[in-house]
Parts: C-alpha cells; sequence; structure tokens
C-alpha cells in the first residue's frame, strides 16, 4: 500500500494558471512560486473583493481527536473534491498551513490522506511559500526592536520584567521556553528573562489570519500589547512605532496561496494558529477570498468543535463577510471506540458496546453545534477495520438524535467515495436554515464569556480561577478590554482541562491560570489545565523517519 506522500508524489498537478482558470482568475492575478503553487495579488483580491457574489460557507470540525485517527482534513478535503468533480459545482477548499514544528515532531504532515490531499505535499509541510519563515522573521524582528529599545536609553521607561512579548521560531524546542538573554557584558544588552512560542502561538500569527487588508495588518500590529512601564503604564506597538516595519516584513505573507487537490480541486491554503492555544482557523483573507470565487466554500477548524468549531463560531466567524451555512462533523469508528476503552490495543475488534459508550463524545459535540442554530450532518470517516454492524449502529445513534448520519471514503476511493455525503451537504448548505446563536453576548464581561463556553460546551459545572488569572482579569478590567472575545487555550483531548478523561465527562471544575491580552488580535486568551505554547519533541520524533534521496525525493513526511 502506497503512503500519503507517495499518492502526492505520483499525482499528476496541473499548472497552476489552470488552477486559478477554474476560479476565474488569469495570470496576471497570480504570482506564481514554481508550477505548482502561488500567491493571488493585490490587484485580483481587491477586484474580488468588490465583487457582489458570497457562496455558501461549510465548516468542517469533528469529535475530540485521538490516535486511533479522525481525518478532518482528508474529510474537507474530499468533500471539496465531491461537489466539484462529481456534483460540478464550483468550489474552493480553505485549509490553514502546516506549522513545521509538528510536522518533524508527533503530528507528521498534515495536508490530508490517501487520495484527498492537497498538492504541493512536501513543500505545503515544509517551505512553502515561505509565509512561516516571514512570521518568524517578523516576530523576532519585533522582540529584537523592543530590546534595542531598552538598551537605547528606554525613553518611555520600559521595565525589562515585564515584556509580554515572546520570541519565535517553527520549531518544537521544549528547551526555548524559557531563558535569558543580554547575559555578560553591558554591550550584550540589558540582562532579563524572556522566552519563545511556536510561531504559530505568537500573536503576529492571529493578526496575519484576522487581517483583512494591509493596512488593518498595519494597525493590529501597533496595537499589540509590549509590556508595561516601571510604573505601571501599558506599552503598545505603535507607542515605539515599529509597526511599519513588522507590516512590511508580513506584506507578502498576507496575500493567500493557491494550490490544488489531487483531483485538481483549488485550495487556499493560508494561516495556521493552532486551536488549543489560538483561534485555529486559516485566515480571514482566504476565506473570504474564497467566498466571492465560488458557490461553495469548504472550510476546517482545529481539533474538535469545543475548541476550533466554538471558536470558528463565536469568534473568527463575525471577521467574515457571512456566516456559515451547514457545519459538518466527522466521526470514525475506531476514535470513539477508543473514547471508551482509552487504548489503540483492540480497535481492529467489533466492540458495539464500546462504541455505544464512545458515542457520548460524538454526541456531546454534534448537538453542541446544533446549538449555534446552525444545520448540522455527521460524516463517518470509514476505516478498512469498521464492521458493517459498526457502522450502522452508528449511523442510528446519530439519526435518533435527529441528525442525519453517512458513511464515506474519501481517503481510499477520492471523490467517488462520498457523493451522497456531497449532496446531503450542499442540500444543507442551501436550506437557508442558518441563523448562529452565540454562546455569549459581545458586552459580557470576561468571566461571563468564559463561564458561559464552560458550561454550554464543555458541560462543566463550576469554574476555578487561580490567583494570578484574578490578577490579571482585574488588570482587564482596569484597561477597559474586559469585553473582549475570549479564545480558551484548553487540551485537546477532552472537553476538561485534563486530557485523560475521555468520552463527555459532567459535573467538573474547568481550572483558568491566567488571562493574557492580545490587543492586536483582539481577544482575551484564557489558559486552563497544561497548556504549552512551544511544544516539544517526543522520544521517537517524525523526523527520525524524514529523509531525502540525491534526486531532492522526499520520504517520510507522511
Amino acid at each position: 500500500m502506497k503512503s500519503d506522500i507517495q499518492i502526492a508524489q505520483d499525482a499528476q498537478a496541473l499548472p497552476i494558471k489552470e488552477i486559478a482558470a477554474k476560479i476565474g482568475l488569469n495570470e496576471n492575478d497570480i504570482e506564481p512560486y514554481g508550477n505548482d503553487k502561488a500567491k493571488i495579488n493585490w490587484k485580483a483580491i481587491n477586484k474580488t473583493m468588490a465583487n457582489d457574489h458570497l457562496g455558501k460557507l461549510v465548516l468542517v470540525t469533528s469529535i475530540s481527536p485521538t490516535p486511533a485517527g479522525e481525518g478532518k482534513s482528508t474529510m474537507t478535503i474530499g468533500l471539496g473534491d465531491a461537489i466539484n468533480n462529481q456534483l460540478h459545482k464550483k468550489t474552493v477548499i480553505a485549509l490553514r498551513e502546516p506549522s513545521m514544528g509538528p510536522v518533524f515532531g508527533l503530528k507528521g504532515g498534515a495536508t490530508g490522506g490517501g487520495q484527498a490531499q492537497v498538492i504541493p505535499m512536501e513543500d505545503i509541510n515544509l517551505h512553502f511559500t515561505g509565509d512561516m519563515h516571514a512570521l518568524t522573521s517578523a516576530i523576532d524582528t519585533l522582540a529584537s526592536l523592543v530590546d534595542n529599545y531598552i538598551y537605547q536609553g528606554n525613553e518611555l521607561n520600559l521595565d525589562p520584567d515585564r515584556i509580554l512579548l515572546k520570541r519565535g521560531i517553527d520549531v518544537n524546542d521544549r528547551s526555548l521556553r524559557n531563558i535569558t538573554i543580554g547575559q555578560g557584558s553591558k554591550f550584550n544588552g540589558v540582562e532579563h528573562k524572556s522566552s519563545f512560542a511556536i510561531t504559530v502561538a505568537n500573536e503576529l500569527m492571529a493578526i496575519l489570519c484576522l487581517a483583512t487588508d494591509i493596512n488593518d495588518l498595519k494597525k493590529r500590529i501597533g496595537l499589540m500589547l509590549v509590556g508595561y512601564t516601571k510604573d505601571d503604564q501599558p506599552v503598545y506597538v505603535k507607542d515605539l512605532h515599529f509597526e511599519g516595519a513588522i507590516a512590511a516584513l508580513l506584506s507578502n505573507a498576507l496575500k493567500p496561496n493557491l494550490v490544488q487537490t489531487i483531483e485538481h480541486t483549488p485550495a487556499l491554503v493560508h494561516g495556521g494558529p493552532f486551536a488549543n492555544i489560538a483561534h485555529g482557523a486559516n485566515t480571514v483573507m482566504a476565506t473570504n477570498l474564497a467566498l466571492h470565487l465560488s458557490d461553495y466554500t469548504l472550510t476546517e477548524a482545529g481539533f474538535g468543535s469545543d475548541l476550533g468549531g466554538q471558536k470558528f463560531m463565536d469568534f473568527v466567524s463575525k471577521h467574515l463577510e457571512k456566516m456559515p451555512d451547514a457545519s459538518v462533523v466527522v466521526a470514525t469508528v475506531r476514535a470513539l471506540k477508543y473514547q471508551a476503552e482509552g487504548s489503540t490495543d483492540n480497535l481492529d475488534k467489533e466492540n458495539l458496546d464500546a462504541l455505544r459508550e464512545g458515542f457520548k463524545n460524538l454526541e456531546r459535540h454534534m448537538n453542541n453545534m446544533r446549538n449555534y442554530n446552525v444545520p448540522v450532518i455527521v460524516l463517518i470517516n470509514r476505516f478498512a477495520t469498521d464492521t458493517e454492524r459498526e457502522l450502522e449502529l452508528l449511523q442510528n445513534l446519530v439519526k435518533e438524535q435527529g441528525i442525519d448520519a453517512i458513511v464515506v471514503d474519501y481517503h481510499e476511493e477520492g471523490s467517488k467515495g462520498g457523493i451522497e455525503a456531497a449532496q446531503a451537504v450542499i442540500d444543507l448548505a442551501n436550506s437557508n436554515q442558518a441563523n448562529l446563536q452565540s454562546t455569549y453576548n459581545d458586552d459580557d464581561p470576561v468571566k461571563t464569556k468564559i463561564e458561559k463556553v464552560a458550561q454550554k460546551i464543555y458541560h462543566a459545572s463550576n469554574v476555578e480561577y487561580t490567583e494570578k488569572a484574578e490578577r490579571d482579569i482585574h488588570e482587564l478590567e482596569k484597561m477597559g478590554k474586559d469585553k473582549l472575545p475570549v479564545i480558551i487555550a484548553k487540551t485537546q483531548y477532552s472537553f476538561t482541562d485534563n486530557q485523560k478523561l475521555l468520552g463527555a465527562p459532567t459535573d467538573f471544575t474547568l481550572h483558568v491560570k491566567d488571562a493574557s491580552l492580545k490587543n492586536g488580535a483582539g481577544f482575551i486568551v484564557i489558559t486552563t489545565g497544561h497548556v504549552l505554547d512551544m511544544p516539544g519533541l517526543p522520544k521517537h520524533p517524525a523526523a527520525l523517519d524524514i529523509d531525502v534521496d540525491n534526486n531532492g525525493k522526499i520520504s517520510g513526511l507522511f
């Protein structure tokens, strides 16, 4: 059996200008990076955004992730291929860019799987069009400019011990979580503690993903909170006049990237914030552009519906030109059995009792999504080891909740593996039933927002705040920032803040550790449990399986 990377390498990509032509763009609208990928230029972006057409928007989310696999990206790509190639509807897929750190760490590649992939797979997973490198450079340039400001006189009396900006690197490197800089003589700068976050966890990534044009990008960078003076006054990037230079570094990265699926469906792969520590969706630019260029736009939100799905509905959608018309919840028999058993040892064996117990996780996810007042469908990603009795049981359990469930196999069969599902999704999107109702009100105080998400989405009975969290929230109130949306950083593996509590727990306490203002992005990050913004590498990192031959052919990415 071929690996994902072998399937992707064997695929025959069309010239990127032909992919652009499918969505009404000509050669003068794109900036090619070789023959198989391109950026869409500003002239084309501005022209497209000015047209009145807006297609339907479909959000793909999933149950809680497990080692057994769910295949959300595979589903999004396969579904897009089926709508485009089998139903012949003008379709664009909008996806996040993979972060290189996890590609070499535990997760591996992130471009779909089997016959449902975006290509060129190796480029997208590694350097692509340089967006991640531009972000990393911008993050570290900003940190360097701030440290130099302190060294060169520090006119505003910025406190070196209260700098909130982190450095960035797109590598899983736990040794950089906490560092000391400026050591040695005074010529090396002012000694103080600093830290690194992985590039995609930095506020600049969130800003890139939310900005609507270069002016908005520049404004948001200027609003970033750098830190505090020694007399407790906030200092923003605009106070130091660094926003122009940082925006210049990111101006090319802000242009969406155009690629294709194996079946030549156009795909915009752009931006990549994590959903467990950030908002978990591709750029607003890419989604809005896709809506103007297509009749159906498919996008995904990171991890389960309690993370990416919740953040998309309550936060991201308010930055888009339209809200979702339908949502898809992805599930697998294997993953639901894992929710009951907590082990991958016996997932190949039929176990209807474990499936019934694990179904509680899917039930929670699909009903949470339905409560947003957006129509929901469950698509079951078939694995070779699934039995017909298991698939039938799972479909019946879903249908008992008044939601349709369809089995698909895009991984093995490509777009032909789910034509019925594709038709059902577009019927749902065309039903005009969507009228999104948010989990909280925009003017709710920060604690009220946290508690509404905890109770309505996670099903917690209580929220507990550390002393630091209380101080942080009090500081937000003093600054008049406590009415901003909340982005809750939480483990992806559980509805709780304890990754070991699987299924659909109730009657638990959510533990809030701290709250941090991301003023440029326009949200507050609420940290719960044990969540890291700089991952480490596992004992056997994926890097050990990655290689390249003398012809430049890469292997082992997935």
